[in-house]
């Protein structure tokens, strides 16, 4: 009887969804007994082949009440539409934070291949993307550009990231595919347009191409993540992370592979190779399906598929109204959770502003190698997204997303407020280099202090960016993901123009003659830990 039992407890807990078919289930499991009670009693352990004939019989109870619940299918489908249910990390049942492992594997089975494939397409991107960020201020230089100049072009893009991110969210949420498509193939335009780019006024129609491209394809590209993460909540941190590290693994690799392209082949060959990534890319997106509701061919099915049944239940009118109008980020921004994570972004750019323009110049005059030792350094940093990404997604797991936005800002501004007082003994070292030509800068206690402050900040802003991004999915209005999410991105765009000047003025006024610098990265940090503030003040209440 105990392995009757047990085999029907197994065999059951597909068809059955949480409590609701308790007393059917105890029902069923009575006339099973009973009519299996011969054969148990001769010591004889029946096998699952031995009761299909019972359960499919319909002459008996057993066959009647199983025919009358829901089909497996059913509830597999059931299970794929959970992305459509929003669950508060503290207000969730510990059935729903904790699912069982079968009900895991049925949510991620139709995630996982296309998932795989568009992260391999991010991978293969970022390779072509990785080895031309260091190219593009040189090719300025051979072009003749000033350093005003060069500034405009390395702002281009984001000036057009700032200013479309609204309408290319809204038109990401109409369809993930074609947004990730068409920008793309701008995207692919606009480096070719770079390298064959003589004049200024051509180069900087092909930066402005490149912002619009970017913002296209990424707004579709972060629509359809939260799509999948949404399909499995209780791993949304570690679908982020993955993206996030093939990012990071993406620009490690394409790096040195473009210094390479670049000595042999010339600086315009490593916008080609970026050219070619993103076509790569953009056939690789052709093979991916649909997520979002309402989209051309979308059908339902897919990972969105209940969204459109789901937004006819209960109040019909006020869905469909909702539905039919734009989302607008006033109103988001009358919610304090969202002021809260747009105030964090923009203090996290301040980080990313100070590794361009200030973490390379004071790197080049400490460590030993010069550039060579600046550019190994930065590498290093690219690589600790390696780290850090899965260490966001495991904390964002675990601890929630807020907690983990809020720990690891907390350690990238630590990284960096700390790097004026590591080189105030380097200032007399500094003068005294700069009057002897022959001598040679080696490694010292300064250079390794820099060096970890710079790893550890690359640590905890790699951690931040899934959390974070986790954070603007769990507070995302159903159907309206990309159009949501584009607001920290472009309130980050919008203090990106503004943060390198910024620092550029404090490192001119702030730091005295004769010293190092490195009060930039102090001030940035301040910014971080500010933005760390807001969104732990301003979302308190997000519960």
């Amino acid at each position: 009887m105990a392995s009757c039992k047990r085999r029907f407890n197994g065999n059951s807990s597909t068809i059955k969804t949480r409590h609701e078919h308790r007393n059917i289930s105890l029902s069923v499991f009575t006339t099973l007994l009973l009519q299996c009670a011969p054969e148990c009693c001769t010591c004889f352990t029946p096998s699952p082949r031995h009761l299909v004939p019972i359960i499919r019989d319909r002459a008996t109870p057993i066959g009647t009440i199983l025919r009358s619940l829901p089909s497996q299918k059913d509830e597999v489908k059931a299970i794929r539409n959970a992305k459509n249910e929003r669950i508060s990390p503290r207000n969730a049942n510990a059935d729903e934070l904790v699912p069982s492992a079968v009900d895991l594997l049925e949510r991620l089975e139709p995630v996982i291949k296309p998932l795989t494939l568009l992260l391999l397409s991010q991978f293969l991107l970022f390779i072509g993307v990785g080895a031309v960020i260091p190219s593009i201020p040189l090719y300025a230089k051979e072009l003749g550009l000033s350093s005003t100049a060069n500034g405009i072009i390395i702002s281009a893009p984001a000036l057009i990231l700032f200013l479309l991110a609204k309408p290319f969210g809204a038109l990401a949420d109409r369809g993930r595919k074609p947004a990730m498509i068409i920008g793309m193939a701008v995207i692919a335009l606009s480096d070719f347009g770079t390298a064959v780019s003589t004049t200024l006024p051509f180069l900087l129609l092909s930066r402005l191409g490149l912002g619009a491209g970017r913002g296209l394809s990424e707004a579709g590209e972060r629509g359809m993540i939260a799509d999948y993460a949404n399909a499995v909540p209780a791993v949304r941190g570690k679908i982020l992370a993955g993206q996030q590290a093939c990012v990071a693994l993406g620009i490690a690799i394409g790096a040195p592979l473009g210094g390479v392209v670049v000595e042999r082949y010339g600086i315009r060959a490593a916008f080609l190779c970026v050219t070619g990534a993103a076509l790569v890319a953009l056939g690789c997106y052709l093979f991916l399906p649909e997520t979002a509701a309402g989209a051309v061919g979308d059908g339902g099915g897919g990972v969105a598929g209940a969204r459109r049944g789901e937004v006819t239940n209960g109040n019909d009118d006020d869905n469909e109204s909702d539905s039919d109008e734009s989302l607008k980020w006033g109103t988001l921004l009358r919610q304090p959770q969202w002021r809260g994570i747009a105030l964090c972004q923009m203090g996290s750019t301040f980080g990313y502003a100070a590794k361009i323009s200030s973490v390379p110049i004071i790197a080049t005059q400490i460590l030993p190698g010069g550039a060579v030792g600046a550019g190994t350094l930065l590498s290093l940093a690219g690589l600790t997204g390696l780290v850090g990404a899965p260490l966001g997604g495991f904390l964002t797991d675990r601890f929630g997303a807020r907690n983990a936005v809020m720990v690891s800002g907390v350690v990238a501004g630590v990284g960096l407020f700390f790097i004026p007082f590591v080189l105030l003994d380097s200032a007399a070292a500094a003068a005294a280099a700069a009057a002897d030509v022959s001598s040679v800068v080696v490694w010292n206690d300064t250079s390794l202090y820099f060096s970890s402050l710079v790893l550890l900040w690359s640590l905890g802003a790699t951690a931040q960016g899934p959390a974070m991004t986790a954070v603007a999915q769990e507070l995302a209005p159903k159907g309206r993901e990309a159009t949501a999410m584009a607001l920290p991105r472009a309130a980050g765009d919008g203090m990106y123009i503004v943060a390198p000047i910024l620092l550029g003025l404090v490192a001119d006024y702030g730091n005295r003659a004769g010293e190092s610098g490195g009060v930039e990265c102090a001030f940035a940090a301040v910014a971080l830990l500010l933005g760390v503030g807001a969104l732990f003040w301003l979302g308190r209440d997000s519960n």
